[in-house]
């Protein structure tokens, strides 16, 4: 395989890497602050180790956190990812699915938060945490549509996110497999079409 396709195809792949990365970073940064919240983050579900990765932070932890992984059944998020189901805990101290030890070795440990799993074509690809908000009333419905909004916007990034992963790994694997991604881009008129890069690559890694 050519070092011109090789650099053709990483060319539409590195970019759309980081720009997904920024997306995610903006829907928590939105989020806290909409919320006015201590904090916000975005876990990526990683099926193939069967952990949670801080994906993105904003607040409390931004600058130690991203990266960092936990079991997939660790507390909070892991309970959201394995129920499908969105949660309001107003003080965690109450809650037995709230992992102490865990929020502990983050270095920030919340007194209540919201959950919600991120869906996409039926797949929990993750799940969005909202720390700390001011405590003025109650969770109302209100806010439940808000989260779910973010949720909505934060799944979509994460799948693409999770695409361009996928092509990256295919830029690392076989000869074989950048040929075939080489064909695809031959039939592409608009090459800066990220969705349709991603496309055609996904299209590789499932046959």
């Amino acid at each position: 395989m050519s070092e011109d396709v090789r650099a053709a195809v990483a060319a539409g792949v590195m970019p759309a890497d980081e720009a997904f990365r920024e997306l995610l970073q903006s829907i928590v940064d939105v989020a806290r602050a909409i919320f006015g919240a201590k904090a916000s983050s975005v876990f990526l579900l990683d099926e193939a180790t069967d952990e949670l990765v801080f994906e993105a932070v904003s607040g409390e932890g931004a600058d130690e956190l991203v990266g960092r992984r936990l079991p997939s059944g660790t507390g909070v998020a892991g309970w959201v990812v394995a129920s499908r189901q969105s949660l309001v805990l107003e003080d965690v101290g109450d809650d037995p699915r709230f992992a102490r030890e865990a929020a502990e070795s983050t270095g920030y440990v919340p007194k209540g938060l919201m959950a919600v799993p991120l869906l996409h074509e039926e797949r929990v690809l993750g799940v969005l945490e909202v720390l700390d908000r001011p405590q003025r009333a109650r969770f109302s419905l209100v806010e439940m549509d808000l989260l779910g909004l973010f949720a909505g916007q934060a799944a979509i990034a994460l799948d693409l996110l999770s695409r361009s992963r996928r092509a990256k790994a295919v830029l690392e694997g076989s000869d074989a497999a950048l040929a075939r991604v080489a064909e695809a881009l031959e039939r592409v008129e608009d090459r800066a079409a990220v969705d349709r890069l991603l496309a055609a690559l996904a299209d590789v890694l499932e046959t």
